[in-house]
């Protein structure tokens, strides 16, 4: 049931979206009530940089005052994703995803227009905040694709798979699941090996 970025993601974000929903109202209760929770009040320092540091990336959001709509902006990181890092995807269309990527985010952080202000409801900003966490995520899974030189899951790398179309794991130097931590300039890879005692990995064949 736990996939990683670059791993039949929209089937686990449903299911956790499931999960949440109906499992979270009847198990949270007890944890709270057996916890050993420190009172936390509103003054303590992390609320205020927590604050601050909102207030700043939404006064840099606001202030690069450029031509370019947050919904324009996210269409062509939606379009690059779907054109180079779909179900079926090579090294030339992730490599060439990666370059557009960070041309986007250029963009992004030099023409972006945002109406309105910070001071009320504005829809515009929200988009804007989302968006920027959208392509650092669409960056994040194009790497994680182009490193695992493999066909697997539901992803099929076009460069390795059997003389009859069949995809070509690589259970040598992928047996393993990728944990990326954030780092501003550059992700770091952790991996959690896995171990098959019972049952072992074998070829899977829709034939």
């Amino acid at each position: 049931s736990d996939h990683g970025a670059n791993r039949l993601g929209a089937s686990a974000l449903m299911q956790g979206l499931a999960d949440g929903y109906f499992v979270i109202p009847y198990t949270i209760g007890n944890f709270l009530a057996n916890a050993d929770l420190k009172d936390i009040t509103t003054d303590q320092k992390e609320f205020a940089e927590a604050e601050n540091l909102v207030n700043d990336n939404i006064q840099k959001l606001i202030s690069i005052n450029g031509s370019k709509a947050p919904v324009e902006l996210h269409r062509k990181l939606g379009s690059i994703m779907w054109d180079n890092v779909g179900m079926s995807r090579n090294e030339a269309g992730l490599k060439k995803a990666l370059e557009q990527i960070q041309s986007l985010k250029d963009e992004f952080q030099n023409d972006l227009k945002i109406a309105g202000d910070a001071l009320e409801l504005n829809a515009e900003l929200e988009h804007a905040g989302r968006l920027l966490d959208f392509i650092d995520l669409g960056e994040l899974m194009t790497k994680d694709a182009l490193i695992r030189k493999e066909s697997c899951g539901g992803h099929f790398r076009e460069e390795y798979q059997t003389p009859d179309g069949e995809a070509l794991r690589d259970d040598d130097n992928f047996s393993h699941v990728s944990a990326w931590q954030y780092n501003e300039k550059d992700p770091i890879l952790h991996k959690e090996n896995l171990s098959f005692e019972y049952v072992k990995p074998t070829k899977r064949s829709y034939k």
